[in-house]
């Protein structure tokens, strides 16, 4: 799921955007690129601080919609940056392995965004 692309997105600073939903009109939030875990061949782990209205749109709608987009790669038919949609379904841990891990990681977390990817979809 994860394509080379996407990879490499990755490896450039960026800002994602986090789209959630529930009974009231969408929220969006914000991270960086830098802070995204990918696990596994679908799951994405993002340290959360805050991101209570993101908490509680998934306890009433479990889907997220994440982009993300990097101007230093090359997207399709040689146009400069890229980026993609990613379609998932998301939870908030506060215990466990994942949230374990990435406590060390990130000391000043309250929580951790998993996001079960559903679509990875390359924009540009």
């Amino acid at each position: 799921m994860f394509t080379d692309t996407f990879l490499a997105v990755l490896t450039h600073e960026g800002p994602v955007s986090i789209t959630s939903w529930g009974n009231e009109e969408p929220h969006v939030t914000c991270t960086w690129n830098s802070y995204l875990v990918l696990k596994g061949e679908d799951t994405i782990l993002i340290p959360a601080a805050g991101m209570r209205s993101t908490e509680k749109d998934l306890a009433v709608n479990n889907q997220l919609i994440l982009t993300i987009a990097a101007r230093e790669v090359e997207g399709y038919n040689g146009y400069q940056g890229t980026g993609f949609r990613i379609n998932g379904i998301a939870n908030f841990l506060t215990e466990g392995k994942y949230f374990e891990e990435m406590k060390e990681k990130y000391p000043f977390i309250r929580s951790v965004l998993q996001v079960k990817v559903t679509e990875a979809k390359q924009l540009l």
